[in-house]
Order: structure tokens, then C-alpha cells, then sequence
């Protein structure tokens, strides 16, 4: 009948993952505003292992039934793309976050207030730092137990980056991931000015970022009368068959398709802190809990990789000749700046900080590859490179001394010596970071540049192999420091976990060792899972 708005087709089934997870965020609160204060930790803990457990096994479940190759296809009326690289990515968020999950709610590292055990997060989020109403909540026992449904809110978000198929949702989901880790880094129970600090820079500067992807949205929806992946590509590459009355001055206006994928861009190379929009990174890693530090360098990176993948691969290859060029010279800045200016830190969150900004150029350089070995070999690198950075922030907050954790590189002096189960766990996390054979670090390295390598970016591969070189001084130099050196007499202590941290540095320990050793499988896992829909 004329004038009757049609029903929305949306496929509930593929979309599971996502839909679980919002839908135990939407509890978690629930749970906040019902239950009694004493509850809600267990309570919050149980329902947010379970939710991403039930999220990754509809994960494997879509995997096993096809929809990562043969069935793969657009869902929600063109808004989703269920395909080979969402489902691998999803998978991979949605596991380390798990393991993320099993750090936030660590409860024995501090010492108890009050007779009361203590988390990572502020008593009293709303609380004036130091002030009366947060040294009653303190008193009280209070505990911050929203972290939970906020941080399954952005793992949501998390989980539609990489597969957003217009831009569009892919704003949506930028927006629904950052706003709660805006939140997230301003919650820290020690240093709390240093967190709040961290959390505004972080904000400002996402707003920026979020502002030039939608005015780049905006153009690119002049350019080509639709925000659909398939429409820009279909415009770019045969031209405005079909031009819309309301846009025929700019359809087809090359001005505004290069402004505007440069934009676009741009706000994703912000997210994976790329040179030379990374200045926000060490602040904030320094700043947020640690754990929320390890988580939004493990699964942010994922995710924004992810959909920098497909922009580039689905939306824009017609554009190929004109954003590698650009893309090489990111990605030499990246790797050489986030090398050299490690050397020069002394404390160990900003160290890891510039680290993982190294690391996002050597996985540039397999984006640079445009191939599908390229595809894999990212898909490959992200999924080693998340659980080695999770395991090592998880170590940092096992040291610690009386003002909290122990972040200064000189307070690690002989820690191999006062702990050398810990010292070498975290050594084998450094050595997989420096790309060290036998670790995960070396196969994920060896994957992009030998991607990068057959696309014709011999160069770009050996500015990275001289990055690596650079980068492993300073891994290096943190195990001497461990072993070689005399601990001091007022040196820090390790704490001892429960098995919550204990089973998330265990896993990241496992991973990194079996992808180092075996990684046959799971390559060959990256490379099936290499093929975008268009």
C-alpha cells in the first residue's frame, strides 16, 4: 500500500555476537541501579565472562557455518558485512577482552581498605579527588563496579568497527567505543588528577579525530550520493551512472573524494596511533589503570586496523596509486618515531606506550601490501601482537611499591633477582614485542614484511627491519636491567594475583609461545579469513 514505511530486514542471527554483548551492557546497568552494593562485583564479573563467552562461541558458530566464506554477505540492510576478516577480528576482540575482563576485576594487589578488598578504580568515580565524599566511599568499601557493562559498551562498538559496510555506522560505532573509554581512563583509584588528566587529553583529542572522519563522510557522501562501501567504490571506479538531482554539481568531483578519504583516514590512523596523530598515546597510557590501559592497546588496535582494512580495500582501491604513497610515508614515520623516542623513556607504561606505536607502522606495512597475503598477515599480527600486550600490562601491575604500581624503569633494577618467575615472563613478552624467533612477535613481523616485500615495498622493509633493530635495544635493555643488575634495598615488591590475573598472564604467555612455535594453523586460520565482500 503507497505510503506504508516498510519493515526493516535485519538478521539477528548473524549479528549475535554484537547483539549479546549490548544486550548484557544493558543488564550490567540494570544490575547497578537494582542490586545491592554488595552483590554487584560477582554478580557484574559473571555476567560480563559469560556475555563474551557466549559472544565468541556465536562467533565460531557463524565460522563453522559458513558465513566467513561461502555465506558471507551483507546483513542489516547493508550496514554490516559478515564476512571472513569481521568474524576473525570479532573472534580476536571478543577473546581479549575475555582475558581484559579477568584484569579489571583483580582484587588483590592492593593492600585492603578498611578490611575490605580493593580493585584498580576509583571508590567513588563522581568523588572530588582527595576529597571528603571519596575518603568515605574509601571507608565504605565502595568499589567502582559500573567498569563492567562500560566496558562491554565499547567492546559493542569494538565488535561493529571492523565490520561497518557504510560510514555511517562506522561513526556510530567510533562514538560507542571511545565515549566509554573516555570514561574508562579518568578511573584509576591512585593518581587520580594524573588519570582525569589523561581522560580529558584523550577526549579533546577523539573529538578532533571524530570530527574530521564525519566532515570526511560528509564529503565523500557529496562526492558519490551515498555512504554505502559498495556505492563510493561503484562511483569511484565506473563514474555517476545514476546522478541524483540534488548532488549532480559535486557527484563525480575528485576534490572531494581525495579530501575526503584523506579525512576519514585520518580519524582511523588517530585511533591506531599512527604518527603523526599518536601524541595522545603515551599520555593516556601512562594515565588510565593499567588495565584498562592493556585493554584499549590490545583490542582498540584491533578494531581500528580492522576497519582501516576494509576502507582501504573495499572502498578505496580504485584509489590504490594515490593513498599508498601517502600510506608509506605514515608508515616510516610511525615505525622510526615510535622506536627512537622509546629509548629515551623511563617509565615502563610510556615505553609500551611508544611500542605499540612502532608496532602500528610495522602493521601498516602489511596494509601498504594490498594483496590478501597482506590481509592475512595483519589479521595474523593483530591477533599475536593483542595477547603479548595484554600479558605485559598485566605484569606491570604486579610491581609495586607504596605508592601503587611501579612504573619507573629504575625501580625494575634486579627484579630477576627478587622475582624471577615474573621477570621472566615479562622478558618473554619483551622478546616477543622486539621480534624475537621462536615468539609470536618474530611470525607476525615475518608475515608483513614478507606481504609488504611482494607488493614492491622492498624499502619500506628495510626501514622496518632497521626500526625492529632500534626497538630491540630498549627491550633489551629492560631484561639487563632485570637480571644483570643489584636490586635496590627500598626496591619494589611483587604482589601475588589471584587467578584471575594469573590466568590472563598464563594465556598470554601460552599464545605468544604457541604462535611462535606452531603458527602454522592459525596463518593458515588468517588466511582463509582474508577475503572482504564487496
Amino acid at each position: 500500500m503507497p505510503g506504508r514505511i516498510p519493515a526493516p530486514h535485519i538478521e539477528y542471527a548473524q549479528l549475535a555476537p554484537t547483539l549479546i554483548v549490548l544486550g548484557a551492557a544493558v543488564v550490567g546497568v540494570l544490575i547497578e541501579a537494582f542490586l545491592p552494593r554488595r552483590s554487584r562485583y560477582y554478580a557484574q564479573l559473571l555476567l560480563s565472562v559469560v556475555a563474551l563467552a557466549a559472544a565468541f562461541a556465536a562467533v565460531i558458530g557463524l565460522a563453522a557455518g559458513g558465513f566467513g566464506s561461502a555465506k558471507a554477505h551483507i546483513a542489516a540492510m547493508g550496514a554490516i558485512a559478515v564476512d571472513g576478516p569481521a568474524l576473525f577480528l570479532q573472534g580476536t576482540i571478543l577473546l581479549v577482552s575475555l582475558i581484559a575482563v579477568f584484569t579489571f576485576a583483580e582484587r588483590r594487589l592492593d593492600p585492603a581498605a578498611h578490611g575490605n578488598r580493593v580493585d584498580s578504580f576509583a571508590a567513588q568515580a563522581a568523588a572530588v579527588p582527595g576529597g571528603k565524599a571519596e575518603q568515605a566511599a574509601v571507608k565504605a568499601g565502595f568499589t567502582t563496579t559500573e567498569v563492567f557493562p562500560i566496558v562491554l559498551f565499547a567492546i559493542g562498538g569494538m565488535l561493529v568497527f571492523p565490520a561497518a559496510n557504510d560510514l555511517l555506522t562506522l561513526f556510530i560505532a567510533l562514538e560507542v567505543f571511545s565515549l566509554p573509554l573516555y570514561i574508562l581512563c579518568a578511573l584509576a583509584r591512585r593518581q587520580r588528577l594524573l588519570s582525569q588528566e589523561s581522560a580529558v587529553k584523550y577526549f579533546l583529542l577523539g573529538a578532533f579525530s571524530s570530527a574530521f572522519l564525519l566532515f570526511g563522510v560528509a564529503l565523500l557522501y557529496g562526492y558519490a550520493g551515498t555512504v554505502t562501501y559498495s556505492g563510493i567504490a561503484e562511483v569511484i571506479s565506473d563514474g555517476a551512472k545514476q546522478i541524483d538531482p540534488a548532488l549532480a554539481g559535486t557527484m563525480g568531483n575528485d576534490v572531494l573524494l581525495l579530501i575526503g578519504s584523506a579525512l576519514v583516514v585520518m580519524g582511523l590512523l588517530f585511533k591506531v596511533g599512527a604518527v603523526p596523530f599518536h601524541m595522545w598515546t603515551p599520555d593516556v597510557y601512562q594515565g588510565a589503570p593499567t588495565p584498562v590501559t592493556g585493554f584499549m592497546a590490545a583490542a582498540t588496535k584491533v578494531a581500528a586496523f580492522g576497519a582501516l582494512l576494509r576502507l582501504l580495500y573495499v572502498v578505496l582501491p580504485g584509489l590504490r596509486w594515490d593513498w599508498r604513497p601517502v600510506m608509506w610515508g605514515v608508515a616510516i614515520l610511525t615505525m622510526l618515531g615510535g622506536a627512537i623516542v622509546a629509548i629515551t623513556q623511563t617509565d615502563i607504561k610510556r615505553m609500551l606506550a611508544y611500542s605499540s606505536i612502532a608496532h602500528a607502522g610495522f602493521i601498516l606495512a602489511g596494509v601498504i601490501a594490498t594483496s590478501e597475503n597482506g590481509i592475512s598477515s595483519v589479521l595474523f599480527y593483530l591477533g599475536a601482537y593483542s595477547f603479548v600486550t595484554l600479558g605485559a600490562f598485566a605484569v606491570v601491575t604486579l610491581v609495586r611499591d607504596a605508592g601503587g604500581e611501579a612504573t619507573q624503569l629504575s625501580k625494575w633494577a634486579g627484579l630477576g633477582r627478587r622475582s624471577p618467575l615474573v621477570a621472566a615472563v615479562f622478558a618473554i613478552f619483551l622478546l616477543a614485542f622486539a621480534g624475537i624467533p621462536l615468539t609470536s612477535g618474530f611470525t607476525g613481523k615475518f608475515a608483513v614484511f614478507k606481504a609488504a616485500a611482494e607488493s614492491g615495498a622492498g624499502w619500506l622493509v628495510v626501514v622496518g627491519v632497521l626500526s625492529s633493530a632500534i626497538a630491540a635495544f630498549f627491550y633489551i635493555r629492560v631484561i639487563v636491567l632485570m637480571f644483570f643488575n643489584e636490586p635496590k634495598a627500598e626496591g619494589p615488591t611483587v604482589a601475588v594475583p589471584s587467578p584471575l590475573t594469573t590466568t590472563a598472564i598464563a594465556f598470554g604467555v601460552v599464545v605468544t609461545l604457541v604462535l611462535g612455535l606452531a603458527p602454522q594453523y592459525f596463518l593458515h586460520l588468517a588466511g582463509q579469513a582474508s577475503v572482504f565482500i564487496r
